[in-house]
């Protein structure tokens, strides 16, 4: 038996992006949504996530237009006073699952949990096995396109041995044994957090083993905040470094001088650009690890010893591997968000996807020619590289200025908390933010034309 669902937009996915661009629809149109997704709820991968994980960014960037995420509060004590609140996974699933509940209340949407799609216009509940299809004119809506990898979900992407322990980072907070060394396997965010958690759990730094395939560059979390002069200070302290430096590598050491990239060893130039946001305090902390092994991807872990492509590397016989080696983000290419078979979510700034789907699903909602909505929504990449980070700048804020040049998107991004640039109706102003403006008038299309003279690319 098939079950016909009706419905105007089949959205595939029920992650952040997912969410954002339901929520942001169904504010601005009288449709109905078949909300679609494999796993038990909403939330995407932080269902899955590892219990210590929060936010990296300030909650106030993420989650749907029409809800705050968090009270928007400055924390008031700990190492990070002064900086906006972070969310936990709890309050993360629990404040998708509020989001839900008032979007179906609303009679405009459907949710189907534990539901494979099919392809086409059909999905199928992997509980009961019922299958469902939608009408030919709704129109399908691919949330997946960038959907990361975790290590929950994930195999270690090295061969493993049968007498050694090596465990995704979900399970580091429910050993019941303590090893005499930890192996962290992975340089990203994941693997920084999985450190930090060990330290403050009391483990020693000298029995902390980091495999660090690549050095990572890491923004500062102090100057990405939902406060306009230090959002906007920091993206005019980008454009003005742009417009001066010399290669990828100057620019980003202008860029650390200035407070707004940070590294973890300053003897090493880092390669990877993935910028996620680290505090200070957890900087000084992960430069106490001193045994890092900076030998490329493991590729084989056997009892005491850790196998590379170029040799091998002992550890202690009872060491606890933890992989934070899933890939995480995703880099497939570009592709317009609107095309005929299916609208892809894809982030419409550089960074902040959230922001960037709730946006799609405004410009859905208020216009009807799909050549127009590309024209003012153009993807912008995820980063991986230096050269990628700076093409996603260059990219995403030439997007931006195009989005930004619509009065009714301008006032609208202007009450949108997740927008990370907005400047909120009534905000008192200074003259930090002032200069900031100014500096951007004055640097952006210089910042522009040096971004993309590094990369090699014309700024046609």
């Amino acid at each position: 038996m098939t079950r016909i669902v009706e419905a105007d937009y089949l959205v595939v996915g029920a992650g952040a992006m997912g969410m954002a661009f339901t929520d942001a629809l169904t504010a601005q149109a009288d449709v109905r949504v078949a909300l679609v997704d494999r796993r038990h709820g909403v939330s995407g991968h932080w269902l899955e996530a590892y219990p210590f994980v929060r936010l990296h960014q300030a909650s106030a960037f993420y989650g749907v237009a029409s809800t705050l995420l968090g009270g928007g509060q400055v924390q008031q004590r700990g190492p990070e006073k002064g900086l906006q609140e972070r969310a936990t996974q709890t309050e993360i699933c629990l404040y998708y699952a509020r989001v839900l509940d008032r979007l179906v209340e609303s009679g405009k949407v459907e949710f189907f949990a534990n539901s494979e799609y099919l392809g086409g216009r059909a999905f199928v509940s992997r509980i009961s096995g019922e299958r469902f299809e939608v009408p030919e004119h709704c129109r399908i809506v691919d949330a997946r396109y960038l959907a990361p990898s975790i290590p929950a979900e994930k195999p270690p992407p090295f061969g493993v041995a049968d007498d050694v322990h090596v465990l995704p980072v979900n399970d580091l907070a429910r050993l019941e044994d303590a090893p005499s060394q930890y192996v962290i396997a992975g340089a990203g965010k994941t693997a920084t957090d999985a450190c930090i958690w060990l330290l403050s759990h009391g483990v020693d730094a000298d029995a902390i083993c980091w495999v660090r395939p690549r050095e990572p560059w890491m923004l500062n979390r102090a100057v990405v905040q939902p406060d306009p002069p230090v959002f906007l200070g920091m993206a005019a302290d980008t454009m003005q470094l742009a417009a001066g430096a010399t290669s990828l590598d100057d620019l980003f050491l202008r860029l650390e001088d200035a407070g707004v990239m940070l590294r973890i060893d300053r003897s090493v130039m880092p390669t990877m650009a993935k910028a996620p946001t680290l505090a200070t305090w957890e900087l000084d902390q992960l430069r106490t690890l001193e045994n890092v092994v900076r030998r490329g991807h493991i590729v084989t872990v056997d009892r005491g010893r850790l196998g590379f492509a170029d040799g091998s590397v002992a550890v202690a016989d009872d060491a606890v591997v933890v992989h934070c080696a899933a890939d995480g983000l995703k880099y497939p290419p570009l592709i317009p968000v609107w095309r005929p078979e299916a609208i892809t979510l894809q982030p419409i700034r550089a960074g902040f996807p959230c922001f960037g789907a709730a946006l799609i699903g405004y410009v859905e909602a208020t216009r009807h020619d799909d050549a127009e909505k590309n024209r003012i929504c153009a993807p912008s990449p995820f980063p991986d590289s230096l050269a990628a980070w700076a093409r996603m700048v260059l990219v995403g804020t030439r997007s931006t200025m195009s989005f930004g040049a619509e009065p009714d998107i301008a006032e609208w991004s202007a009450r949108v908390a997740i927008n990370p640039a907005r400047i909120p109706p009534g905000h008192p102003g200074s003259p930090a933010l002032d200069d900031a403006r100014a500096r951007l008038r004055e640097y952006s299309r210089p910042g522009l034309e040096g971004l993309a003279r590094l990369i090699g690319e014309s700024l046609a």
